[in-house]
């Protein structure tokens, strides 16, 4: 049964992503009051992007602590775990198709799984429209919000989820977001089956990755018959403003990419071709890692806010979300909000020291240079940018994590759980995993599927 605890008189969280809502739901599941504020008018009032791979060892832990687990399995795509890699000149090097109960890493789009989350909580627990303006200390570690409309608040403990550009950040650190260095453009395909049948193909069920000449094509299945593509570059951030191009004008920048994409399997180009509307332009910013501050009475942050990494093995949201219900849980535990803050921060500072940032992994995926990034089925995964194995790994397997990088994180397995690490890496390693693929055999790996109680090749939520 969750346990009621109230540690804290008010506690506002500050951003309704995946993060934010599921700190939320824990909370309340554990009879402890919450507030979210976020500057949306509601859960849908934009298109929150593509689509989420949620890993068993991180995302699918905190919605098994929020009990909703049941409710994304039956909303998720296992099919999308399928992957293909291959060269810019339509070479395949990896063609990796999930057994039909595999459940490791099932993708569901990011609008289905905020809906989810957000109508799991307590009506009224959101307020939107309220867009942080200013965070200010208080007497005896409260913090006074601001927002848009005039609107103030003040809070016993604030919860930074607010992203990349954190508003609530400054409380604890100056660290901002730095640019990568790689942009991309984001182009979508509407009922792709029919309108868009080269896409469909290409994509299949899942994902296409090719990569080469400091470029690279990503096509992502999303449900309804969508799709997005992320079209790579190196180049700088306004990289279309220097050119002289207006995004809105897609003709202008169909001919320019094509331009740079000169040479390019014709197979692979339709993802420029033939995408519906107009391109996104999305630079890629991380904060340098590892990031760190002192413990600051009354304020914390997750998810982006804490660690913006690079969207390569799609731990941003998987982290997003085991931070936040491993920060509820803490607060359910624990005496004084200051004690769960601090047991929270030591957890989730040290999970992310050891993912890294992923700049060292975008610069050796899009580097410079004409010839192809090293992406054979035989590369060693991305490296975290820290250079260091993660404390959960087991010592037989750091030679391993030298050659391949850290496992994805949970150091325990989320809340509570033993290490798999070493069993997930020996798996790994034998089934010599692309760069581009989670290894999803990390801490708690090779449970029973949910539907048919056997082993399944690529896991599960630990515990079930």
């Amino acid at each position: 049964m969750p346990t009621t605890h109230t540690p804290a008189r008010q506690i506002a969280v500050v951003g309704a992503g995946p993060g934010g809502l599921t700190c939320a739901r824990v909370l309340q599941h554990h009879g402890i009051d919450v507030t979210v504020y976020d500057r949306d008018a509601s859960a849908d009032a934009r298109n929150q992007g593509g689509t989420l791979d949620l890993h068993a060892d991180s995302g699918q832990i905190a919605l098994r602590e929020a009990g909703l687990l049941d409710d994304f399995h039956a909303l998720a795509r296992p099919e999308g775990q399928a992957q293909r890699m291959l060269t810019r000149h339509g070479e395949v090097l990896v063609d990796y198709r999930p057994t039909s109960d595999e459940d490791a890493a099932p993708e569901i789009d990011r609008g289905q799984l905020r809906t989810l989350l957000a109508d799991s909580l307590a009506p009224g627990t959101v307020q939107w429209g309220h867009t942080l303006t200013s965070a200010t200390p208080g007497p005896a570690g409260t913090h006074r919000l601001t927002f848009d409309h005039g609107v103030t608040r003040d809070v016993d403990l604030v919860i930074g989820a607010d992203g990349a550009w954190s508003r609530v950040r400054p409380l604890v650190s100056d660290v901002t977001p730095v640019y990568t260095g790689v942009t991309f453009l984001e182009a979508r395909y509407d009922e792709v089956d029919t309108a868009h049948p080269a896409v469909a193909e290409l994509v299949g069920h899942g994902n296409v990755f090719a990569t080469g000449d400091h470029k690279g094509l990503i096509g992502q299945r999303n449900s309804n018959q969508h799709v997005r593509a992320y079209i790579a570059l190196r180049d700088d951030a306004d990289w279309y403003r220097a050119a002289g191009l207006d995004l809105d004008d897609t003709d202008a920048v169909r001919a320019a990419l094509l331009r740079a994409f000169a040479g390019w399997d014709e197979r692979l180009l339709v993802l420029i071709t033939d995408n519906d509307g107009p391109y996104v332009n999305r630079p890629l910013f991380v904060l340098p890692a590892p990031h760190t501050w002192p413990h600051t009475r009354g304020v914390t942050l997750l998810g982006d806010a804490a660690h913006l990494m690079a969207p390569l093995g799609g731990y941003g949201a998987n982290f997003a979300m085991l931070d936040g219900c491993e920060l509820a849980l803490a607060l359910a535990r624990h005496d004084t909000p200051d004690e769960a803050v601090t047991v929270y921060e030591r957890t989730m500072m040290s999970r992310a020291a050891a993912a890294g940032d992923g700049a060292e992994a975008l610069a050796r995926v899009f580097g410079p240079g004409t010839a192809a990034a090293p992406m054979s089925p035989t590369s060693p995964r991305p490296r975290s940018s820290t250079g260091r194995a993660p404390p959960h790994i087991a010592a037989g397997d750091r030679a391993w994590v030298r050659r391949h990088g850290p496992e994805p994180p949970g150091g325990r397995a989320g809340p509570g759980g033993r290490s798999g690490a070493g069993r997930g890496a020996r798996r790994c390693r034998e089934e010599r995993r692309s760069p581009w693929q989670s290894c999803r055999y990390g801490p708690g790996a090779t449970p029973r599927s949910r539907r048919t109680g056997r082993r399944s090749r690529g896991g599960g939520p630990a515990g079930n």
